[in-house]
């Protein structure tokens, strides 16, 4: 074998055993990330999980088109996750939490369980469900601070990660002002649960956000105004300042 042909193989040899170590390095990296999704999500490779869902005003058996999208973004990450899905109604999701991630989408006036899961989880959270209109109609009070909506302009939405226990699956919920809040919240979790399991790891959290000029760039544009998990968890004392939404 002459020095050029031993050089060539040298080179070939050396180059196969880059991509070998490359293809190993990325798939340790993806599987890396994949366990830290599947234990943010609480869900590992097919394990079971619950989509509750409301039902639009006056339409029984039917979806806001805003809340089938945002059934669609969660949908996607737990695929990601190697996960199953199984939706639900509000109205039948009729058991505890804790055995299943759950995922519940809407707000309290439209979805029961999400009202059961404010009562029992964040008393700190108040919801204004009040029939007639006017400029606290669906505000939100936390603590002792008011949230209001301005329609199509400024809306607010939680965004929370609830567990009851350190070995029980998490319970997401996305409780909106307008159900096109809801799909922003869940838009935002798909784009930012790394950087939510950084700060806040495994554990509860609850996140107010602001969906901006909603009637021009829908869902996409959402502001983060406050981690609320102390105040949304502790019981609420009575309203004392009220914000007007700002676009």
């Amino acid at each position: 074998m002459t020095d050029d042909v031993r050089n060539i193989v040298l080179g070939v040899v050396a180059a196969g055993i880059s991509a070998a170590l490359g293809w190993l390095a990325r798939t340790y990296l993806w599987r890396r990330r994949l366990r830290r999704k599947q234990a943010f999500f609480g869900l590992p490779p097919n394990s079971e999980s619950l989509l509750v869902v409301n039902r639009e005003a006056g339409r029984d058996g039917s979806v806001h088109r805003f809340d089938v999208f945002a059934l669609l973004e969660l949908a996607a990450l737990i695929k990601d996750c190697g996960a199953k899905a199984q939706i639900v109604w509000h109205d039948t999701a009729q058991q505890g939490f804790g055995e299943r991630t759950e995922f519940c989408v809407g707000g309290p006036g439209s979805n029961r369980r999400m009202a059961a899961h404010l009562q029992s989880m964040l008393p700190g959270v108040k919801v204004n469900l009040e029939a007639e209109p006017g400029p606290d109609q669906v505000s939100f009070q936390i603590g002792s601070e008011r949230y209001r909506m301005e329609p199509g302009s400024s809306e607010y939405v939680l965004l929370a990660r609830l567990t009851a226990g350190q070995d029980s699956r998490p319970v997401f919920l996305f409780c909106g002002q307008r159900a096109i809040t809801n799909q922003a919240a869940g838009r935002y979790l798909a784009r930012h649960h790394v950087k939510l399991a950084r700060k806040h790891g495994n554990g509860s959290f609850c996140l107010l956000l602001k969906v901006i000029n909603s009637q021009a760039y829908g869902p996409d544009v959402v502001e983060l105004v406050a981690d609320v998990t102390r105040a949304a968890q502790a019981p609420a004392p009575a309203a004392r300042t009220s914000h007007r939404a700002a676009s």
